[in-house]
């Protein structure tokens, strides 16, 4: 077994209250929480290490010494704010609520988990101001918040967080001009200058120059400092409270991963070929140890030489040694996505890939490599990428769009109208679709992007079941559709094998049984509800319950005369969706039945997400919108009943 130990908070006050010089203190706290974040991450199988290390060393210094969060509590109106913009590193900010008593260890020590702390910022957590979303949104926020304090006439300063790569999208710049013209000079933006993003150099995706003169082209002052060491952020934030008449940027020069030898940046990038292993995941047993190790072997040397007792931690979680987990066998149809594009960009010299900095976890990388002159890499700019994508589209190109779908689908939905109204085709691939994975929060989980694109006339949606269909429905895409297309991707492992028909054939508006029945009939799609699909199913026929479940990759298209032959006797009819209950398939089945008189006096119950989606693993997420397969057989047991 390997022993996951948490550091408790007394373990903090001790070290606060040791009579010790304030730069070694504030040295011992960063590195215990550095422990505690990747200790979390460990126990939580995911989350985000490399951008919580690189700037755990300036949200220690400003919790611990430059603010008055402490000292005046979390809900004090003249409170300093603190918030990041990049959330990625939320794992090591919750580390440093911990350290002070600010957020409690139950919680704490629970990271994306349900009724635990959120993968991504989240304002239920005690301590954190306010959600992070897609990239950019900060700066514009803490704009308002500093308004805000002047308006009540309340005290405090406002500062958030970003990241360098961050810096990539068209809103931050908004922001940075009228911030300066408004004069909100109680404003500090600090950029965690680490100079990687997702998993490549900032200068290799998209270089974002020199910052301190952007930054002061636009009307801020800017200061620079070494982001790990103490003595110059105090020297740092000395200048900038002397600033009164400007909003001002703190630009701190970080390593990622910093803390970790080997996870930091220039060495993780020379290991990695040129790539950053580390941006997110959590590290195997034997990796984890050994950073872990690091750390605390660091930690107790200090205290050594302070002549203070060793570190005193407890044993928060224990799991079994390197156990294989379904990440490590199943099916990713993302996978699949990646090997059908090269193999059709043989075929399609026209074709065009383009990317918002995810080229790893959209599939990318082996087109990226095989066709380097057609794949166009955007940076964290999805606006920008899709208004480029109707410029080749309108010159003859066929642009295959691709980004995380809450990114894509809702940042950038203006540019994608735009782009229909012109009439040309681009294919837009929605990854990371749906509710699972739930770790990261709400604001990686897409649900409303089958709406968005839905409400273009011009526009066929697909989310595919396996491997298998995922290459079917990228050949359609491509050599079939006339118009628009999305695609819709889940990121993680396929729960369990889909299997098809052998006789199945990908057609327009049609889909195919993967199980019989005659009780009812459910449509689904995609590998996460079909899987909990079939689950009902099989509790069901636990209960002398026949449910048929349909694989139905068709989004906004249904064939009537094939849904009226899939429906035949069944009185009950059910759809579940990966999405909202807005928008989804569940309104294009109800509208295609309302449509024919043999399926309109038929009942049609949704199945949806029909709140804010939860935080944790899949089981607790799934559990808690009852859209698991227990539940969902529960449901139909009830619909029956009331039929």
């Amino acid at each position: 077994m390997i022993e996951i130990k948490l550091i408790p908070e007394n373990e903090f006050q001790r070290v606060r209250e040791a009579n010790i010089d304030t730069y070694a203190r504030l040295a011992l706290i960063a590195d215990m929480c550095s422990a505690n974040a990747l200790a979390t991450v460990k126990r939580a199988g995911s989350g985000h290490l490399g951008s919580s290390l690189s700037c755990l060393g300036v949200v220690t210094y400003l919790y611990h010494y430059e603010l008055n969060i402490a000292q005046l509590g979390v809900n004090h109106p003249d409170r300093d704010i603190f918030f990041s913009s990049k959330g990625h590193d939320v794992p090591g900010h919750y580390a440093v609520l911990h350290s002070l008593g600010l957020l409690a260890e139950e919680q704490f020590q629970h990271l994306r988990r349900l009724n635990g702390t959120h993968g991504h910022p989240d304002v239920s957590i005690p301590g954190i101001e306010a959600n992070s979303g897609s990239l950019g949104m900060g700066i514009s926020k803490a704009k308002g918040m500093a308004m805000a304090k002047k308006l009540s006439g309340a005290k405090g300063r406002v500062m958030v967080m970003t990241g360098d790569g961050e810096l990539q999208e068209g809103q931050i710049w908004e922001s940075l001009q009228t911030a300066a013209f408004q004069k909100v000079n109680n404003l500090t933006a600090i950029v965690d200058y680490n100079k990687i993003q997702t998993d490549k150099s900032v200068k290799d995706i998209i270089d974002v120059g020199d910052l301190s003169r952007k930054f002061e082209a636009f009307g801020w002052h800017a200061q620079s400092c070494n982001g790990h060491d103490f003595a110059e952020l105090e020297k740092a934030f000395t200048r900038l409270k002397q600033i009164n008449d400007r909003p001002k940027v703190l630009i701190a020069d970080t390593i990622k991963g910093h803390g970790v030898s080997f996870m930091e940046g220039p060495r993780a990038l020379k290991d990695g070929n040129g790539l950053y292993p580390w941006h997110s995941g959590a590290p195997d047993d034997e990796t984890f140890e050994a950073g872990h190790g690091e750390i605390v072997d660091r930690i107790n040397a200090q205290l050594e030489e302070l002549d203070l007792a060793p570190l005193n931690a407890r044993v928060m979680a224990t799991l079994e040694r390197n156990r294989v987990t379904l990440k490590d066998t199943a099916e990713k149809v993302v996978t699949a996505y990646g090997d059908a594009l090269v193999k059709i960009g043989a075929q399609r010299k026209d074709i065009v890939v383009l990317d918002a900095d995810l080229s790893a976890d959209c599939g990318l990388r082996p087109f990226e490599e095989a066709y380097p002159d057609r794949f166009i890499e955007n940076g964290i700019a999805e606006q920008d990428m899709v208004s480029a994508a109707g410029g080749l589209a309108l010159q003859g190109f066929l642009p295959i769009v691709n980004s995380f779908g809450v990114f894509l689908a809702s940042r950038s939905n203006e540019q994608i109208y735009n782009n229909a109204t012109e009439k040309t085709k681009i294919i837009y691939v929605c990854h990371y679709a749906g509710l699972i994975p739930a770790g990261p929060g709400k604001s990686h989980q897409s649900l409303r992007d089958i709406s968005l694109f839905g409400a273009l006339p011009n526009c066929t949606i697909i989310e595919p079941c396996n491997g298998f269909e995922t290459a079917q429905a990228l050949e359609w895409c491509v050599n079939h559709a006339e118009q628009n297309c999305m695609l819709r991707l889940i990121i993680s492992p396929s729960p369990r094998s889909i299997v098809l028909p052998d006789d199945y054939h990908f057609s327009v508006g049609k889909g195919a049984a993967v199980t019989d029945g005659n009780n009812a009939v459910l449509f689904t799609y995609g590998p996460v509800m079909l899987h909990e699909a079939l689950t009902a199913g099989e509790v069901l026929k636990e209960n002398d319950f026949s449910l048929k479940v349909i694989n139905f990759p068709w989004l906004n298209k249904v064939d009537i005369n094939w849904l009226e032959k899939c429906v035949g006797d069944c009185d009950l009819i059910f759809s579940l969706d990966n999405h909202s209950q807005y928008g989804g398939l569940g309104d294009s089945l109800l509208n295609a039945c309302m449509s024919t008189q043999s399926l309109r006096n038929k009942q049609l119950l949704k199945f949806a997400i029909e709140d804010f989606p939860a935080c944790g693993t899949p089981k607790e997420v799934l559990g808690y919108h009852k859209l698991d397969g227990r539940s969902l057989a529960t449901r139909i047991l009830n619909a029956r009943d009331k039929h």
